[in-house]
């Protein structure tokens, strides 16, 4: 059974409407199911050739329904088990699949405390746990503690060296804080491993840049791109958002602020962090200091930003998060894409362009969501909405058109 992550009902005739219901809810089985029913030829319509598929798929869908089981349909009624349009439809359930089974036993690593100035990124790990998410938490005194007992000759620190000049250009920085993020990436290594983390959230400022004497954007991104997300500000349910988006798509992803306007297009916005965005998404990136915060703390203590521009295509964003005074997770979906429009700035950025941007903009605001949102560069937003709303009980709102 734990091999099994999802089940297919495909119906070559009409079936018995029953047999996939009772089957299903005999197994125990709490996985993605899709409905298939194949299509009949017109010149076959005679008693002995005609199949019905397209009447029992509708009988099977009444009997699941009466056994509770959730399912999903194809996006036609009939589809040819053969043809490209259903093995489009395979690779979609494939990903959904893989959301349903992360999500439902995710793990979350949660570095230092939050910003003191950010109530946005405070969450409920009690709601978390309800839906099988787990929150494993680390203080940054026993991060910097490992890091003091690691030398500048160990292997795992010169190795995390050639690994960081080899994914960024580093000249800006030196090689002091290069020696600094290795180490610390080396730390943030472990910890992953030790606790079995699909994604972490960290506290990025200003503990580290004013104890530690770099920005730990770099070791991050490196982290987003390897496919295991790593967000911002101690963000727990942004770093979530960043894992289901991951495995709705099989790309990295990026955790982004909401962050401007763009002109007077009210269908765009300039999406924004400092930042850790993984390779990935950028046309181009270099190794730069964090220009926000070197004011309070010195220039020479923020280097490690990742600098760039998003590469201009279709994107997919969401967000998860607790809803505490309901004692439940409640989510947001929907596609648009990065522009090529010209934007002069720093930190990682990118034009997005959104149908209807403002109403979804207003839910945001009026349904208390944080200012944070997970991005990737693909167009899957229709199974992130049947994963969270279909299989795991979150409501969710899918902005489109």
């Amino acid at each position: 059974a734990e091999k099994i992550d999802g089940i297919i009902i495909s119906l070559p005739n009409f079936g018995d409407e029953r047999a996939a219901a009772g089957a299903i809810q005999m197994s125990g089985l709490k996985v993605p199911v899709l409905v298939q029913a194949s299509p009949d030829d017109p010149a076959k319509a005679d008693a002995n050739r005609r199949r019905d598929s397209f009447c029992g798929k509708i009988s099977v869908c009444n009997n699941l329904n009466q056994f509770g089981i959730p399912y999903t349909l194809t996006s036609l009624h009939t589809m040819d088990v053969k043809g490209r349009p259903f093995r489009e439809e395979l690779e979609n359930f494939k990903a959904l699949c893989r959301v349903v089974k992360g999500l439902r036993k995710a793990r979350i690593g949660a570095i230092g405390a939050r910003p003191a100035a950010f109530n946005t990124v405070r969450y409920s790990e009690k709601i978390l746990a309800n839906y099988g998410i787990s929150v494993e938490t680390i203080d940054l005194s026993e991060i910097y503690g490992r890091i003091g007992s690691l030398k500048d000759s160990d292997a795992k620190v010169r190795d995390k060296v050639k690994s960081i000049n080899g994914y960024i250009e580093t000249k800006h920085a030196g090689e002091k804080p290069v020696l600094k993020m290795a180490k610390l990436g080396v730390v943030i290594d472990s910890f992953i491993e030790e606790a079995d983390l699909d994604a972490t959230a960290v506290q990025c400022w200003t503990s580290m840049e004013e104890y530690f004497g770099v920005v730990p954007c770099t070791v991050m991104s490196m982290l987003s791109n390897a496919l295991k997300p790593s967000a911002c500000e101690v963000d727990a349910t942004g770093a979530l958002s960043m894992y289901a988006l991951q495995l709705a798509s099989g790309k990295p992803s990026a955790l982004l602020d909401w962050n401007n306007n763009y002109k007077d297009d009210p269908d765009k916005c300039v999406l924004f962090h400092c930042s850790n965005l993984p390779k990935d998404v950028f046309t181009a990136m270099t190794m730069d200091y964090q220009a926000i915060i070197a004011g309070s703390v010195g220039k020479e203590n923020t280097f490690g930003t990742c600098v760039g521009r998003i590469k201009p295509g279709p994107m997919t964003y969401t967000r998860l998060t607790t809803d505490d005074l309901g004692g439940r997770l409640v989510a947001y979906a929907g596609e648009g894409a990065f522009t090529d429009d010209e934007l002069t700035t720093f930190g990682g950025y990118g034009v997005a362009e959104i149908p209807n941007l403002q109403d979804l903009l207003r839910f945001i605001c009026l349904q208390g969501f944080e200012h944070h949102v997970a991005v990737s560069l693909s167009e899957t937003a229709e199974i992130l909405e049947e994963a969270f709303s279909t299989y795991l009980g979150i409501e969710t709102y899918h902005h489109s058109q």
